[in-house]
Order: structure tokens, then C-alpha cells, then sequence
């Protein structure tokens, strides 16, 4: 009898989330997502059909916290007796490679194309600041942060690293660092000491790579599929991982879904973008998180009798306080009617992302995920030099006192601005009172690890602001074992509408419709100007104020 070997292409990246509107589903079609991955890998490992695992790795489009999560599922896939090969045609040729070789080395073996390089380079955090461009430009930026780590304000303040914004990249670094040294000596069997010697003189030509125990074999594509092929013995079918379903008779079916049915289920709800208030869609700097969407989605979950316990993945920059504020208060409601709800967060889950996940039973970061900045900024900068040197003249008809505090045209006077500082000294005095009612603190022990600050996972766990380490699989566990359900209890999307309902309009606002309606014509909340688009793409203005700093490892 034939047995599987499944393929995964990982060259492109990964779709943060399962897109719900038909539209982008289309367009995303071969993009494979974290929790697709993660399922199919647990359903193959119980499967004897399936021989094992073929991935193509190596683009460069990985982030390090992806590459964790799915490191650790193919261990688990392993563990269950299948065979699995990594191959690169070049780990980071022009760009990073530290990601992609973190996930190859977690694979039985590790192929390299003669001509390839394994770009294991480290970690750098990289910022960019505009201080000097607005100053030659005419441009004065007038901004409010709490605290002095909240350094999405230093981008626009400053021409380099302030104290505080040096020590808290240089923190990121360091702990992104010794994680991914850790790893790739434990899968490689290698030293620590060994490990990091080869960091130092990356890129590493293939020759090289192999002989210090980095790489396996090299070859080519055809040659790497002749070995897996040889491995498997007799017929070999492949399939793609996004394609595979494992087979069972029809009868099976049928008792599993009443099996689910009368057991119950947990409800994997994605909370993924810039946090705005309205509903989800593409933003000015990718994907968006409206409140409006995620709130119905677990309105939702909330009235479904197969629900037992809710899984939230967060993957978000944050953004909007207000539109935080109200996912907040959504998850609390979930959980005062008996609902758990376990926070899994993904690469980034910071600022507003980390304000919605605080209120959960239970909060799974991965050990690089960048979370934290508990911390609020505000202000906007002021273009009226810039349009004098342009020849362009303003003026203004103003009937109240403050009717020109947002306008990018004319500075804040000193009453306008010291009603900045009392809303971000508010701000973020809520924000800390709720992490500390969270998480079980004090406002004093908040204050200490919050202050706008960015930490990995593994720092998080250390200071409290998060529960464990591990990825989905381990979030969903933990949901089960609140909820009473048993271990094989699956994690479902939700919410799932059929297509044919997406195309009408939702009966109501509790109807499951309203979690993804919308979601094709949705447009970014830009204030209805160029310039207020401008301003949310820098990160300023009315409804950034819980945006973390842009930050890239």
C-alpha cells in the first residue's frame, strides 16, 4: 500500500491567520497558517498512513517566534515515529536566515544546496528615527509618552537610542539571542560555545556548515526527495500538508461530529492587527483588528452550546485604547459566564495586544513572542512651518476653545497640552490596574515591568506577565483541562459561517455572520484625510495610543 510523504513550502511565510472573507481566501490560497500547520502535523502523527514530512525552508520570511512554535510541533511529530527532512536551497541568501535553520534544526536531517549559505547572523533590533528628516522638513512633533521605555515616541523625538530605548533593545537581543543558541544546540547536539562560534562567522559557506554538524547533506531538491522516497520503501504518494486530510470511512465521520457535538468543543478565535474600533480589515500597515469583529466572534462563542472554553490567539501591535478597552470588557463578560478563556499568543501580542490578553484565565506566550508595553503614547506633529516653506497659507473660523487641539496645523497651546498629559497619565494608570487585577499584582509591581517596555516571552514569564512558555497546542491543552473536556476534544476556528450565510447580510448583531461580514470591503479608519492616514502609518494620533513600537528581530 502507498504511504504519504507530506510536503510544506515555508519559503513564503505564513498567513498570521485563516482569512474568513471568500475574497482573501482565494488570493491566500496556497499561504499556509500557524494553527493549519500545527493541526494537520497533529493529525498526521496519529496517522500510519503517513510515512513523514518533506519542508522546504529558508526564504527568510519567517518570524523567530513562528519558527519556535512550528519547531516544536515537528518534535512532536517525531516523537510520534515519522521521519522528517528540512532543505534549503540557502538559509538568508540577502537577508536573515536565523528563523528558518532555528526550524531546520529541529528535523531528523537538514539538507543544504552546495551552493547555499547558512546565514545564522544573530539577532539584531533595528529602529529607525525620524527626528532629523522633520527637522529639515519643518515638521515639530508634539508627543505625550508613559513611560520613558514607550519608545515609539522616541522614533519621532529623537535622532538615536535614547538610554532607556538602548537597554530595552539590547534586553530583546540578548534574550532572542540565548534562545535560539539553546535550541539549535539541543537539536543539533551541539555545544552551546560551538554554536555561537558559528554565529560569529556566519554567513557560513555549505562546505562549512557541514563540517561543524550545522548541516547533514548536501544536494539538490531531487536528491533530497530520492532519500525521503528510499526511507519510506515501496510507492510514496506526496501530498501537500495544506492538502492533507486524514482518511476515515464515512461512518467514523459521522460519530466523531456527534461525539463533538455532545462532548463539546474549544473555539480557537484569532485576534489578529493594529487594534482599531469599527470591524476587521486590510489597514494602512496590514491587516486590522476591529472591535465590532472580534467582539461578535466571542458574543458568539459565548451562546454556542458546543463551546466549552475559548482560545484566543493574539497576534497584535495593539493600537486603539478605546477599541482595547472594548475587547477587554468582552472577554471579561465571557469568562464571568463560566466560559475559560486562554490567551496563545503568536510573534507579537504587545501594548493593546497585551491589554485584551491580561484578562484571560491563562496566558501562553512562545519564548521570543514580543509582548509587554504596557505603556501609552500621544501627540501629533505640527506641519505649519513646513507648509509656510511651501507657500501654502492656513487659517481658521473656531467656535470652542479646543476645537483645533487635533489639527496638525497649529501647535497645542499650554491648556491643550497639559490635557494631553492628564489622558495619557489616565490611560495609563487603567492600563496598569487592569494587568494588575489580571495577573494578580499590585499597581506597584505593574509599574515596575511595565513603563511602555517591550519583553520576549521568556522575559515575560519572569516578571509574571505571562502563565508558560509553549505555542498553540500547549493553549489549547490548558483550555481542555479547564473546561473538564478530554484531551482529544478538538480546537475548532470560530467562527465558521458558510459561505452562502457570508453572502447575506447578518440578522443581527449576535448573529455569527457579524464576526466576519464586512471583512471583504472593510477599509482602514483613517480619519477620512491623506494626512490622518499619514499620521496612523507613524503610529500617531487618535486611536494609536496603546501602539507598540515597531520593532523587528
Amino acid at each position: 500500500m502507498s504511504r504519504l510523504l507530506l510536503e510544506l513550502d515555508l519559503t513564503g511565510g505564513l498567513a498570521v491567520a485563516p482569512p474568513q472573507d471568500l475574497l482573501a481566501r482565494v488570493q491566500s490560497a496556497r499561504t499556509p497558517t500557524p494553527s493549519g500547520v500545527l493541526q494537520a502535523l497533529s493529525e498526521a502523527a496519529e496517522d500510519p498512513d503517513v510515512h513523514g514530512l518533506v519542508a522546504k525552508v529558508g526564504g527568510g520570511r519567517l518570524r523567530l517566534a513562528q519558527a519556535q512554535e512550528l519547531a516544536e510541533a515537528v518534535r512532536a511529530f517525531r516523537a510520534a515515529g515519522k521521519r522528517t527532512w528540512a532543505w534549503a536551497e540557502t538559509f538568508g541568501e540577502g537577508g536573515p536566515g536565523t528563523p528558518s535553520y532555528l526550524l531546520a534544526a529541529a528535523f531528523d536531517e537538514v539538507w543544504l544546496q552546495p551552493s547555499g549559505d547558512v546565514g545564522l547572523t544573530g539577532v539584531a533590533v533595528e529602529a529607525v528615527f525620524l527626528r532629523g528628516l522633520f527637522d529639515k522638513a519643518g515638521v515639530e512633533p508634539q508627543l505625550g509618552q508613559r513611560r520613558e521605555y514607550k519608545n515609539a515616541a522616541d522614533v519621532l523625538l529623537r535622532t538615536g537610542f535614547s538610554d532607556a530605548h538602548r537597554e530595552a533593545s539590547q534586553a530583546l537581543a540578548d534574550s532572542a539571542q540565548e534562545q535560539v543558541v539553546a535550541a539549535i544546540a539541543a537539536d543539533r547536539e551541539l555545544s552551546p560555545d560551538a554554536v555561537g562560534a558559528v554565529v560569529d562567522r556566519a554567513p557560513v559557506p555549505a562546505a562549512d556548515a557541514r563540517a561543524a554538524g550545522l548541516v547533514d547533506r548536501l544536494g539538490y531538491r531531487h536528491e533530497v526527495y530520492a532519500a525521503a522516497r528510499r526511507d519510506a520503501g515501496g510507492d510514496v504518494v506526496l501530498r501537500y500538508l495544506t492538502a492533507y486530510r486524514r482518511r476515515s470511512r464515512p461512518v467514523e465521520k459521522v460519530r466523531e461530529r456527534w461525539q463533538r457535538r455532545r462532548q463539546g468543543v474549544v473555539a480557537l478565535v484569532h485576534a489578529v492587527g493594529e487594534i482599531r474600533l469599527g470591524r476587521s480589515g486590510r489597514g494602512l500597515r496590514g491587516p486590522a483588528l476591529g472591535s465590532d469583529t472580534l467582539t461578535a466572534a466571542l458574543r458568539a462563542a459565548g451562546r454556542d452550546e458546543s463551546v466549552r472554553a475559548v482560545v484566543l490567539r493574539v497576534d497584535s501591535p495593539g493600537g486603539s485604547y478605546v477599541a482595547s478597552d472594548t475587547m477587554w470588557a468582552q472577554i471579561g463578560a465571557l469568562r464571568a459566564r463560566g466560559m475559560p478563556v486562554v490567551v496563545s499568543m503568536g510573534a507579537l501580542a504587545a501594548s493593546g495586544g497585551y491589554f485584551i490578553a491580561c484578562v484571560a484565565d491563562h496566558v501562553v506566550a512562545l519564548p521570543s513572542t514580543l509582548t509587554g508595553s504596557i505603556g501609552v503614547l500621544g501627540g501629533k506633529p505640527v506641519v505649519s512651518e513646513l507648509l509656510a516653506r511651501a507657500g501654502i497659507g492656513t487659517d481658521a473660523a473656531v467656535a470652542g476653545r479646543h476645537a483645533r487641539m487635533s489639527s496638525v496645523r497649529t501647535p497645542y497651546t499650554d491648556d491643550e497640552w497639559q490635557h494631553l498629559q492628564d489622558t495619557l497619565d489616565r490611560i495609563y494608570a487603567d492600563f496598569v490596574s487592569k494587568v494588575a487585577v489580571g495577573r494578580g499584582m499590585t499597581n506597584e509591581q505593574v509599574d515596575e515591568v511595565a513603563r511602555g517596555r517591550v519583553w520576549t516571552g521568556a522575559d515575560a514569564l519572569r516578571r509574571g506577565l505571562v502563565d508558560e512558555l509553549g505555542g498553540l497546542h500547549r493553549a489549547a491543552d490548558v483550555a481542555r483541562s479547564r473546561a473538564g473536556l478530554p484531551a482529544d476534544a478538538p480546537l475548532r476556528p470560530y467562527p465558521h459561517v458558510p459561505l452562502v450565510r457570508q453572502l447575506r447580510r447578518p440578522r443581527s448583531s449576535e448573529d455569527p455572520a457579524a464576526a466576519v461580514e464586512g471583512a471583504v470591503t472593510a477599509l482602514p479608519q483613517v480619519g477620512g484625510t491623506r494626512t490622518a492616514g499619514l499620521l496612523r502609518a507613524l503610529g500617531i494620533g487618535p486611536g494609536t495610543e496603546l501602539l507598540m513600537p515597531q520593532v523587528r528581530i
